[in-house]
């Protein structure tokens, strides 16, 4: 049995072919509609309303949000930290040229974010921040000369913050933190300031020596003094001991033992020096040495 495909197709009613595609047509529209009749913005973000190009002065904020379809549509800026980070090149008070990169942290205000849109568009790194930070770095480094843009990289940033928030928080851009990641200077200034570096160590070293010799050198007098004092202290003491043993060795003697010592000693030659009286020098008691003199027989 044969089936007649083109005389099936001739018995279905052709108005009900004609409705089916009428609805699928308007559910498609309907969705659509709905689709383009309300917008989301997302969290740390604010929504900037246009109404056939014109900018609202009233953001959205984050949330579900009605607006009128194919009429008004939502740009969604950010308000969260972002990082702007770019290289710089500027001139020092010394007139040495000096290459950064600098990083700026900011955020956009959401109140201001309108006009934000309206006067710089999505661009508005490219256009409003790029110029201003590279005014403000030029501005700064021209009052430092190199070698203070080195050792007070702080204040310079400080300085430069500064003016960014006086520049740009009047187009709605807060500025949370300027950072100097890096200075580069030329191959001359490079040289110069580490030789400058190695003198100072050398003038350091040296120092540090010549403090050690006078330690040294106080050390070795403090010690000659004391060897000094201890030896006079000694020759003292053996001073006193000596007049000591004279003393009592004086106080010991006695002219019976002297006598009896000369006798001792005589070896019986008369001496040949006599006093002017004729008698020897030698005063001796002869009844005094005797007893010595017999026992000594």
């Amino acid at each position: 049995m044969s089936v007649n495909v083109r005389e099936i197709n001739n018995n279905i009613p052709k108005k009900a072919g004609f409705k089916g595609i009428k609805w699928m047509i308007a559910g498609i529209a309907a969705i659509f509609l709905a689709a383009n009749s309300f917008t989301i913005v997302p969290a740390g973000h604010t929504g900037v309303v246009l109404t056939l190009g014109e900018v609202s002065s009233n953001p959205l904020s984050e949330g579900f949000h009605v607006k009128a379809p194919f009429i008004q549509t939502v740009e969604k800026m950010s308000n969260k930290i972002q990082v702007y980070q770019t290289d710089a090149s500027a001139v020092s008070r010394d007139l040495q040229t000096v290459k950064s990169t600098i990083a700026v942290n900011y955020r956009l205000v959401s109140d201001m974010t309108p006009k934000m849109y309206k006067d710089t568009g999505m661009e508005y790194e490219t256009i409003l921040m790029m110029p201003v930070v590279q005014e403000c770095m030029k501005s700064a480094t021209a009052k430092y000369n190199a070698e203070q843009l080195i050792t007070e990289r702080e204040s310079v940033s400080n300085e430069v913050k500064a003016s960014l928030d006086e520049k740009l928080n009047g187009y709605g851009v807060y500025i949370e933190k300027f950072n100097i990641v890096n200075f580069d200077f030329s191959k001359e200034f490079n040289e110069a300031i580490e030789a400058k570096q190695v003198a100072e160590q050398n003038l350091l070293k040296t120092k540090t020596e010549q403090e050690q010799e006078k330690v040294v050198a106080k050390t070795d007098a403090e010690k000659k003094v004391i060897a000094a004092k201890a030896e006079a202290e000694a020759i003292l003491a053996q001073a006193n001991a000596q007049a000591e043993a004279n003393r009592l060795l004086e106080e010991s003697l006695s002219n019976k033992v002297i006598a009896y010592e000369q006798i001792q000693k005589w070896n019986g030659v008369m001496p040949k020096v006599t006093g002017s009286d004729g008698g020897l020098l030698i005063d001796v008691n002869i009844d005094d040495a005797a007893p010595a003199s017999a026992a000594a027989n």
